[in-house]
């Protein structure tokens, strides 16, 4: 069987690990191709499914594939006490996050969602108020990743921060009170280095690793594990819960993967065997976690060997995570979430009132439904 997955040491060394494991339970092959991770948010699964067995996705993604049909759906492949031990052990939303139209499309394999990362030797501890930001920005010591998705990623978080329900079933998904949310960003956004808007998370945990680098907080950016162990890079990174307003660090915006099975495969039942595999308690805290993965489920991320391990990556973000928003999955999802970072990011850089940014991003969320 074949795989593709991400070009990330997070989304490819421990799936290698692991299928090297289950050839040795089962005798059969998994090879694992890598695409980039703009690809990975934005290249139409369908083509995938055609060349690929198992596929590693995004939940956004659910409406598209089930539309198409290019996917087995998992429950109708792995017993319900299986499919009920791993949805259990599911960090926040992750594993609902796949479910769309009475199927299972995907297993959580990966837990994300934006988080808040600091630099120990650049600031005493990660910031806890969102108001404090600003004069850190100021000074080039905070920012946020920009480039699309990120950048509507981050006015989804700040809009639950504030406290504010996104209707994603609706013909409008932001209220009118989003402007304040908007207004948050732009005073973020206005104070950060222009290179923000080409940088992605990755992009933006290498300049906070940069032992020559300013950079000591960046207060939405989605989690990396990797930069929180000792030695990955020369500056380790810590993570925490996302900056508060007065609601907690509520909202922020789910990430993370799952994996699908193909319903072109050579063997679709095969390959769902090792989806639900690999997505059990045990393979993610014993096997995914040690070889530089970002589990999916709680048997890991509750375990103290993974913390110790990671300087508490898992502790210091559960609540984050545990209180995260899943995104619109409808199929026409993935179109308006390029074009409306797009639209943002123009709003930002052009000094756009929020009252018409909203009203445009409502625009095009009307005409991906």
């Amino acid at each position: 069987m074949r795989g593709m997955t991400w070009n990330h040491s997070r989304g490819f060394d421990p799936l290698v690990a692991a299928s090297a494991e289950w050839k040795a339970l089962t005798g059969e092959t998994i090879e694992w191709d890598q695409r980039s991770l703009q690809d990975f948010e934005s290249y139409p699964v369908e083509d995938l499914a055609r060349r690929y067995d198992l596929i590693v996705i995004d939940h956004p993604h659910v409406g598209q594939v089930a539309a198409s049909g290019c996917l087995l759906p998992i429950d109708e492949a792995i017993d319900c006490s299986t499919l009920g031990g791993i949805a259990a052990g599911s960090i926040g939303g992750s594993y609902e996050s796949y479910t769309w139209a009475g199927h299972q499309w995907a297993l959580p394999i990966d837990a994300a969602a934006q988080v808040q990362a600091w630099v120990p030797s650049r600031i005493a501890a990660p910031v806890t108020d969102w108001r404090a930001l600003a004069a850190l920005a100021a000074d080039g010591r905070a920012s946020l990743p920009l480039k699309p998705p990120h950048s509507l990623m981050s006015l989804f978080t700040l809009c639950g921060l504030a406290g504010l329900t996104l209707d994603d079933a609706g013909d409008d998904l932001f209220p009118a009170e989003a402007a304040h949310a908007y207004d948050l960003l732009a005073t973020i956004a206005g104070q950060v280095d222009e290179r923000a808007y080409a940088m992605d998370p990755i992009d933006m945990l290498e300049a906070m690793a940069d032992p020559a680098g300013e950079l000591a907080v960046a207060p939405l950016i989605y989690g990396y594990v990797s930069y929180s162990i000792d030695g990955f890079r020369s500056e380790t990174v810590r993570f925490a819960d996302i900056p508060a307003l007065d609601n907690g660090p509520t909202g922020s915006t789910l990430g993370g993967t799952g994996m699908a099975v193909s319903a072109y495969g050579s063997n679709p039942p095969a390959a769902a065997r090792f989806a639900a595999w690999v997505a059990n308690g045990k393979a993610q805290r014993d096997l995914i976690a040690p070889r530089g993965g970002q589990p999916g489920h709680a048997d890991a991320w509750d375990a103290d060997s993974v913390n110790a391990a990671t300087n508490d990556f898992y502790r210091a973000t559960r609540a984050t995570l545990d209180r995260a928003w899943v995104r619109p999955r409808h199929d026409g999802y993935m179109p308006f979430q390029h074009a409306a970072s797009e639209r943002i990011n123009d709003a930002l850089r052009g000094g756009e009132p929020a009252v018409e940014a909203i009203a445009a991003l409502n625009q095009l969320y009307r005409a991906s439904r």
